[in-house]
């Protein structure tokens, strides 16, 4: 497991800026894949992990404040930790505003990092919020700009995010570019992709 080996190494080495974002990376991404995977406790698992993701990136942060990866996956393990406590807490316990400043530091910093991803995650987190912070129209500007690096096809969240909130703002015309989004999501490989594509095309309709 990924998570052990960076362990090892801040064993011996507290303040190796590599293995201390790559240790945020993989507790995140654990965390993520769980709740993609429905596994059994998965609730518990993002909530664990997410608090851990969070951790690993203060340290990161505080090692190299000017670099964007502590940034980036301080923002994400929130998310991974809100899909366990729910959003309402997170928001509750302040992470709200923490996310989103990290996030936008990132974006600031280095917004072509991991293929844009800052970009596309700052949209995700507009999208995603509950009422009165959403912001669906500032996350489909996010999403349009990392339409245009040419990167939204190369993972499946890109067409699929766009997608969802193309529905969500229900404007004429929507409907057609989110199904041919959706349509290509539906071919994934990945079956966590393929069904929630299915799901929204459904939610379209003919």
């Amino acid at each position: 497991m990924a998570i052990d080996l960076y362990l090892k190494v801040l064993d011996s080495e507290p303040d190796n800026f590599e293995a201390n974002w790559k240790c945020a990376r993989a507790h995140r991404d654990y965390g993520e894949e769980a709740r993609r995977q429905e596994q059994k406790g998965w609730k518990n698992i993002c909530t664990e992990y997410g608090r851990s993701g969070m951790q690993y990136s203060e340290k990161t942060i505080e090692l190299e404040p000017d670099r964007p990866e502590g940034h980036f996956f301080y923002g994400l393990s929130v998310g991974t930790y809100s899909d366990g406590v729910s959003i309402l807490t997170a928001i509750n316990e302040g992470l709200r505003t923490k996310a989103q400043k990290n996030l936008e530091r990132a974006y600031s910093l280095e917004k072509t990092y991991d293929g844009y991803s800052p970009i596309l995650v700052l949209g995700r987190y507009w999208a995603i919020l509950p009422w009165p912070f959403r912001d669906r129209r500032k996350a489909l500007g996010y999403y349009r700009e990392y339409e245009k690096t040419g990167n939204l096809y190369h993972r499946e969240e890109g067409p699929l995010f766009l997608a969802e909130v193309l529905i969500e703002l229900d404007k004429k015309g929507n409907g057609a570019e989110a199904r041919a989004l959706l349509e290509k999501v539906a071919q994934s490989s990945i079956n966590y992709f393929r069904k929630r594509a299915k799901e929204l095309l459904k939610k379209i309709g003919d």
